[in-house]
């Protein structure tokens, strides 16, 4: 359980492990004694990352699913436990796709915010083993089967293919000392365009950025955030055609020449046609500059990507290639010391001929949504030697890892926590943890 009380008790605690395998975890108290309150937080003194420890007494083990013997329950794994699931009838919805985190520096309760064909759901983490579920804010407009959600400070921005839905806009902080469900209204409603496919955020630049909507013929539309209830479009850019999905970055790489400018890498494709990586220098919204276009071999659909930490290497995912040319999951990994002339330093083929969707890099890892084949991580500590391996992966979908549209939509693996939110499909949504925690 997550600790966070004014007034606690500290205890001792040791374990002892029973070799014989699927056997729980033993925890002896040894004793307890009574610390001192904490003093109130302030503006200057927020609380640290908050570690998700299991809650576990002598009466109550914890509740949480190893992975043994290559599986947590049914479901396939390796290197991942599994802490909760909740269904899509928890949520009363069909299907679910996007998802996104937010942690509230008042209290450190950590929430997922998971899309849904009829809106959008919030998960208190305040105690991972037993989520609660908060409620939902409905779709803006008819159900779709897309929707993309990101924050910025404390609020929450929602985009969705359904006709005229504009983006909605959620005060987090309405959250705090919810327990029981309820059916929220948006805080704020922005109907500047239609329909929209994703959104990305810069929080340093307070920007978001619409992808695929109706203005600019789909490519990014800037929006600034610096009133968040109250978005302006400032601006777009067309010339590249349909942007799918973009990470936007202030860039500190190791290209001199672009230092603390504001750069969109842009997944563009046409439909399956003309696709490639954009690059795109954003820093003047009234202006901006294309830097680059990078393709690939057996293109299908430029689909999503994800910058290393150091911004050197740009990891990009295609929906279509396994699917049109029977590969196994493909990465294409690309050198961006140079962003006028990027080129590609490794293609990484996975272990099924799932397709790929979403991807993101925490640390020297990389988070892969892989519909039918779960979630994927590759250790990414020697790419620049061109060795990627397989860290370990949670299968959501246990029946097939075949190349369909079935299973992992997103993951959100940002949490300080190490809690890992998966949103399936088909099944709703998955909390995780590496076994090594």
């Amino acid at each position: 359980m997550l600790k966070q009380k004014s007034a606690f008790i500290t205890c001792r605690l040791y374990s002892v492990t029973v070799s014989t395998l699927k056997t729980l975890l033993i925890l002896l108290y040894l004793g307890c004694t009574e610390a001192p309150l904490i003093e109130e937080n302030t503006t200057d003194q927020l609380p640290g990352p908050i570690v998700y420890e299991p809650e576990s007494t002598n009466e109550s083990l914890s509740t949480i699913t190893p992975c043994e013997d290559g599986f947590a329950g049914v479901y396939p794994c390796s290197g991942f436990d599994l802490i909760a699931h909740l269904p899509l009838s928890d949520f009363g919805s069909n299907a679910a796709n996007d998802n996104w985190g937010w942690t509230d520096p008042e209290t450190g309760i950590e929430y997922v915010l998971s899309g849904l064909d009829d809106g959008t759901a919030f998960i208190s983490l305040e105690n991972p083993e037993a989520p609660i579920y908060l409620g939902k804010l409905p779709s803006a407009a008819a159900s779709s089967p897309w929707r993309d959600i990101k924050v910025y400070q404390h609020y929450a921005y929602i985009v969705s293919e359904a006709k005229d839905h504009g983006m909605q806009v959620f005060d987090l902080t309405r959250l705090r000392g919810k327990s029981e469900a309820e059916v929220y209204e948006a805080d704020a409603q922005i109907n500047d365009f239609g329909e929209a496919h994703n959104i990305a955020i810069n929080e340093e630049s307070a920007f978001a950025y619409i992808l695929g909507s109706d203005l600019y013929h789909g490519g990014p539309v800037f929006i600034d955030l610096s009133n968040p209830l109250n978005p302006k479009i400032v601006g777009g850019y067309e010339e590249g055609g349909y942007t799918h999905d973009a990470q936007i970055v202030t860039y500190r790489g190791p290209d001199e020449k672009f230092q603390e400018r504001e750069l969109l890498f842009g997944a563009n494709s046409h439909h399956g046609a003309d696709n490639y990586l954009m690059i795109l220098d954003i820093t003047d919204k009234s202006n901006p500059e294309l830097i680059q276009r990078i393709t690939y071999e057996n293109m299908g659909f430029t689909h999503q990507g994800y910058l290393t930490e150091d911004q050197r290497y740009f990891l990009l995912g295609d929906e279509l290639d396994e699917v049109n040319y029977g590969l196994n999951t493909t990465t294409q990994i690309f050198d961006l010391s140079d962003l006028e002339a990027p080129k590609l330093h490794l293609t990484y083929r996975g272990q099924t001929p799932s397709i790929d969707h979403n991807g993101y890099v925490k640390g020297s890892f990389f988070y892969l949504a892989n519909y039918t084949a779960g979630l994927r991580v590759l250790n990414l500590e020697a790419i620049e030697e061109k060795q990627i391996e397989e860290f370990g992966f949670f299968d959501t979908h246990p029946s097939h890892d075949d190349p369909t549209y079935n299973g992992v939509w997103n993951i959100y693996p940002f949490f300080e926590s190490g809690i890992i939110a998966i949103s399936d499909i088909d099944s709703g949504v998955f909390l995780v943890i590496p076994s090594d925690r």
